[in-house]
């Protein structure tokens, strides 16, 4: 199924890649807002395709364009005892915040927010905690 949305016109490139925060309190008068308000808010996409459809819009400057798009999963990290391929997770935002460390997106991805439900798609390979915990890198879906 080809997902459909817009974008800026500043960031209308194939390969742009956002998370979609979730709707605007200015786009409720939009004309156009149905095209952004489907896709899942604090989920990734990539653009695939852009189409020739332009439109005004209070947010972006320039306007926007019609492209489509296709949900990425999140990279993340979960606890070893966690990480099962093809089961389903509420995600818990760690406590770490040690900025520094080399792992940092993957243990507090973007986008992913306390609660959010992923399934694992994929369980990858160990990670080096400076806190000494045993974690795995995973993709979500």
């Amino acid at each position: 199924m080809v997902l459909v949305t817009v974008v800026g016109e500043q960031q209308c490139r194939i390969g742009f890649e956002f998370v979609f925060g979730g709707p605007l309190a200015d786009c409720r008068e939009c004309k156009v807002k149905n095209v952004c308000f489907h896709l899942e808010p604090n989920r990734h996409y990539k653009v695939t395709e852009i189409r020739d459809v332009h439109h005004d819009c209070l947010i972006h400057e320039g306007g926007v364009r019609v492209v489509e798009v296709e949900k990425l999963p999140t990279k993340g990290a979960l606890p070893k005892s966690a990480a099962v391929e093809g089961s389903m997770i509420t995600f818990d935002e760690t406590d770490c915040e040690r900025l520094g460390c080399a792992n940092y997106r993957l243990c507090r991805p973007w986008g992913a927010i306390e609660g959010m439900r992923f399934k694992i798609a994929q369980v990858d390979e160990e990670i080096e905690c400076p806190r000494g915990r045993g974690l795995r890198a995973v993709l979500l879906d």
